[in-house]
Order: structure tokens, then C-alpha cells, then sequence
């Protein structure tokens, strides 16, 4: 796991923001840690809920324009560089394969071109409409089931 820089220091690693109130995101990000990072090549990323990190901090650092939020981070996975870039759902994946290398940064590559991203897109917002159906995922996974979510 990436080291968390103190307070005022230069972040140097992205990090991947999921929700950890559902469990079918925590089991995908628990398997990018254990597998993604195996491959590791280009330096180093941090996984964490967006229930305990700092969004206003990550907001800041990306320009403080609203980008990231517990409103968005609870629909999307988000991908936050240290030069502040924020991505997020399927582009969130792709930069997170990227930053992996060996095969996984071609698999990352091949969702970022132009010509994939539409379609990355409306897979990954089917998988996350639907990830209280998935493999690990829970009722409380729904975003259907919690107060003032929007839908995906």
C-alpha cells in the first residue's frame, strides 16, 4: 500500500476512491490491491473508502471545483493523480490498469481510446446500477436503496 504523505507534503501517489459501503466495490478493490499491485511497475496507488478520506483535501488538490464528492465517489469509483486529474468510472479503471503495467496498462490503454470509452462507459454504469447483483455484492449495495442517491 502506497505511504499516505503528511499534511502539506507532495503527494506522489494516485489513489483509487470507492465506496466501502458496498461490498461489491470493496471486494474489486481489495482484488486490485492484492493482484494489480503484483505487476506494479510504475509507481505506486492507495485504494480507500470515501467514508474515510478526505474529499475536501482531494477536491482541493483537483482544482476544488466539486469534482470530488461522496455524491459522485458513491456512483463511481474515482481516480485521483497528484497533478490533481480526477477520473472517474470506467476511465477510473483504465487510469488504475495504466498505473499497473505488464498486460493490465495495454488492458487500461485499450479502455482510454476514443473509440472504447463509449462503450467502457455504459458497461461500467450497468455493472454499477447493477452491483448489488454481482458477485459479493449485497442488498446494501443498491444505490436504489439509499436516501437522496442518484441514479447512475
Amino acid at each position: 500500500m502506497a505511504v499516505r504523505a503528511e499534511k502539506g507534503a507532495e503527494v506522489l501517489d494516485p489513489v483509487l476512491v470507492f465506496d466501502g459501503d458496498c461490498a461489491f466495490c470493496s471486494s474489486c478493490a481489495r482484488w486490485a490491491e492484492r493482484y494489480l499491485r503484483q505487476t506494479l511497475a510504475s509507481g505506486g496507488w492507495e485504494a480507500v473508502p470515501f467514508q474515510f478520506e478526505d474529499l475536501a483535501a482531494l477536491d482541493a488538490r483537483a482544482g476544488g471545483l466539486g469534482e470530488v464528492s461522496a455524491e459522485r465517489a458513491e456512483r463511481e469509483v474515482l481516480w485521483v493523480t497528484p497533478a490533481g486529474e480526477v477520473y472517474g468510472g470506467a476511465q477510473a479503471v483504465a487510469r488504475l490498469l495504466m498505473r499497473s503495467g505488464g498486460v493490465w496498462a495495454y488492458l487500461g490503454g485499450l479502455l482510454a481510446l476514443a473509440p472504447v470509452r463509449p462503450v467502457a462507459g455504459v458497461a461500467y454504469r450497468w455493472v454499477a446500477r447493477n452491483r448489488h447483483r454481482m458477485p459479493g455484492g449485497t442488498a446494501a449495495c443498491s444505490l436504489a436503496n439509499r436516501a437522496g442517491a442518484q441514479s447512475v
